[in-house]
């Protein structure tokens, strides 16, 4: 249930990065496949954020270090770009145009997904 939670996290976020980031796009013609374009890429942002980021970090550590967290910001445009590519080769109708709109969407991206974070319950909290 929780992973169905973050992918449904990941797409507000993304939508919000839509709506306030010129650069990035979703061309979908009806609000059904629009929905279905956003969780797909929610899912897709969700896997390389889950395998690729603890790569990057582990192998990037001394720049991590080095430039006291802020290569996370170019770290997290790149792994948007992915998202975007992989987005592209399987059809779905998400793109981004560069990297300084993919800059800004993943600040947007992080900000949205913490802030809905806030209101979700912890994994770990039992009814």
């Amino acid at each position: 249930m929780s992973i169905i939670i973050r992918v449904i996290v990941n797409a507000v976020a993304l939508w919000a990065a839509v709506f306030l980031i010129d650069g990035i796009n979703v061309t979908a013609q009806s609000t059904a496949n629009q929905i279905v374009v956003y969780l797909a890429v929610g899912a897709i942002f969700g896997l390389v954020n889950a395998i690729i980021k603890p790569i990057v970090k582990t192998v990037g550590c001394a720049f991590y270090i080095l430039t006291l967290g802020l290569i996370a910001l170019v770290v997290n445009a790149l792994l948007l770009l992915l998202t975007a590519w992989a987005a592209n080769l399987l059809g779905l109708g998400f793109t981004i145009e560069g990297f300084w709109p993919a800059f800004w969407g993943a600040i947007v991206i992080a900000v949205v997904s913490w802030l809905l974070s806030m209101f979700l319950p912890d994994g770990d909290e039992r009814d």
